[in-house]
């Protein structure tokens, strides 16, 4: 018995298809993904303290910073690995109220 080719060719096609990108998708699977970002190891922590009715985010957006952590209690603003440009750059931004490399604090008293 035979089959004709109007019934055949469509499924000989969609086997084909699925052949064809098994390699593909295996290929894929085995390829990294992009690599997250990661902070420059060169470039200090600094902790920038914003005005209470801006957000530390934004701002810090607005420099093409991700802040390693945002404060919004005790003080508010955001931790961030910063450029001197980067630096220089939120000097000038109106609402940025102090920028600090951060540190180790000590008392510093002497008894």
């Amino acid at each position: 018995m035979r089959l004709p080719l109007s019934r055949v060719l469509p499924v000989a096609l969609a086997v084909l298809a699925a052949v064809a990108v098994l390699p593909v998708s295996a290929a894929s699977a085995s390829e990294r993904g992009p690599v997250p970002y990661a902070f420059p190891v060169d470039h200090p922590t600094y902790i920038v303290t914003v005005r209470k009715d801006l957000d530390p985010a934004e701002v810090a957006g607005l420099v093409g910073v991700t802040p390693v952590h945002v404060f919004r209690s005790s003080l508010h603003g955001f931790a961030a690995r910063l450029s001197p440009a980067q630096v220089a750059a939120l000097e000038v931004l109106p609402g940025v109220e102090s920028i600090e490399e951060d540190g180790t604090a000590s008392q510093g008293w002497t008894f």
